[in-house]
C-alpha cells in the first residue's frame, strides 16, 4: 500500500470564510464609501495607504514571525519609481503604480535572499542596514531629486480615461486598490501556504523536521510583503504628488511597526485600526510639533501595558473570535 510521504497541512479552506469576517469587511467598505462625503478625502487616502502598508508588514511579522525594521525601503523606492515614471516618462497612473510595485518586489527579493539567513533581532538589524543603504542611494541617485524629492507628480488619467485630478475620484481608486490588497493578504493567510507560514512562525524546527523548505516560505513571504508595501508607497506618491526622503527614512519603518503593534499583530483588521489611530494623531495633533512623537510614544506604552495584543487583539479575545 502506497504511503503519502508529503507533509500534511490542516487548512480551513473547506470551512469557508467566517461569517463575521464577511460582515466586518462589508461594514468597513460601506463605511469607507460614505466617509469621503464627511471627511477630507486626502486624509482618508493617507489612512488607506498606510493601512495597506501596515497590513503588508503584518503579513511578515504577525503571520511569519519576522520583524523587519527596513520596510520603508520598499515603500519609499516604490514611491520614487512611481513618481518618476508618472512625471518624467509620462506613464499612466496604473502603469506607474505597477512599475513601483515591481521595483519593490525586485528589491524585496534581493534583500530577502540575504536577510532570511538570519533570525530574530539579527534579521531585524540586517533589514535596517539594507534600508539605510537604500536611503543613502535615494539621496545620491540623480532621478530622486536628492533632498528635494520628486515634486508636482501628475496624477494623470486612469487607463487614459478617468481624470484623477479630483480628490474624490482618486479616493475611490485608492479604496479599490487597498481593498484588493487586503483581500489578497486575507487569501494568502487562509491558504495552505498561510497555514504552513503560521506553523513556521510557531515552531520553525518542527516545520523543518516535517520536510518544509522553511527558507523558501520565508523568502516568498518577504517578497510578497515587500510588493504590497510597494503598492502602498506607489499609490501614496500619486495621492500626494510627491516622493521624498521621508518615505524611505528609518523612522517610516518605525511608524509602520507601531501601527501594526497598536492595532494588533497577527490580526486581519488590526493594521487598519492602528494606521487610522496614528495618522489621525499626526493630522490633528500637528499643532504640537515635535510633541506628536512624544504623544505617540505615550500611547504606545499605554497600549503595550493595557492592550498587549493590540486594540483588535483584545477585542478578539473578548469576543472569542479571530479578527
Amino acid at each position: 500500500m502506497a504511503v503519502d510521504t508529503q507533509p500534511a497541512v490542516v487548512t480551513n479552506a473547506s470551512v469557508g470564510v467566517p461569517r463575521h469576517h464577511v460582515l466586518i469587511f462589508l461594514g468597513l467598505v460601506a463605511l469607507l464609501l460614505v466617509a469621503p462625503f464627511v471627511l477630507y478625502p486626502v486624509f482618508l487616502m493617507k489612512v488607506l495607504c498606510f493601512a495597506l502598508f501596515a497590513s503588508a508588514l503584518n503579513l511578515l511579522l504577525g503571520f511569519g514571525g519576522l520583524l523587519s525594521f527596513g520596510h520603508a525601503a520598499f515603500f519609499g523606492i516604490a514611491a520614487y519609481v512611481s513618481a518618476h515614471a508618472a512625471k518624467v516618462w509620462g506613464l499612466t497612473p496604473e502603469l506607474a503604480i505597477l512599475l513601483g510595485t515591481a521595483a519593490a518586489a525586485v528589491l524585496g527579493l534581493l534583500i530577502g535572499v540575504l536577510a532570511i539567513r538570519r533570525q530574530g533581532i539579527y534579521f531585524a538589524m540586517v533589514t535596517l542596514a539594507f534600508a539605510q543603504m537604500v536611503y543613502f542611494f535615494c539621496i545620491q541617485a540623480p532621478f530622486t531629486g536628492g533632498e528635494d524629492g520628486i515634486q508636482a507628480v501628475p496624477r494623470g488619467h486612469l487607463f487614459g480615461v478617468i481624470d484623477l485630478s479630483r480628490d474624490l475620484t482618486f479616493y475611490f481608486v485608492v479604496l479599490a486598490i487597498v481593498v484588493g490588497g487586503m483581500l489578497l493578504i486575507y487569501r494568502i493567510i487562509h491558504s495552505p501556504f498561510g497555514q504552513v507560514l503560521k506553523a513556521i512562525r510557531d515552531n520553525e524546527a518542527r516545520s523543518t523536521s516535517l520536510g518544509y523548505k522553511v527558507n523558501r516560505y520565508k523568502l516568498a513571504t518577504f517578497v510578497m510583503s515587500a510588493s504590497i508595501a510597494g503598492l502602498a508607497g506607489a499609490t501614496k506618491a500619486l495621492v500626494f504628488q510627491l516622493a521624498s526622503l521621508t518615505d524611505v527614512h528609518w523612522s517610516m519603518s518605525g511608524e509602520v511597526v507601531l501601527m501594526t503593534l497598536l492595532g494588533g499583530m497577527g490580526t486581519i483588521f488590526g493594521p487598519l485600526i492602528g494606521a487610522g489611530v496614528i495618522v489621525t494623531m499626526q493630522n490633528y495633533f500637528a499643532g504640537f510639533g515635535a510633541w506628536v512623537t512624544v504623544l505617540q510614544g505615550v500611547i504606545f506604552v499605554i497600549s503595550v501595558l493595557l492592550f498587549r495584543e493590540g486594540i483588535v487583539g483584545v477585542i478578539s479575545r473578548w469576543l472569542k473570535k479571530p479578527l
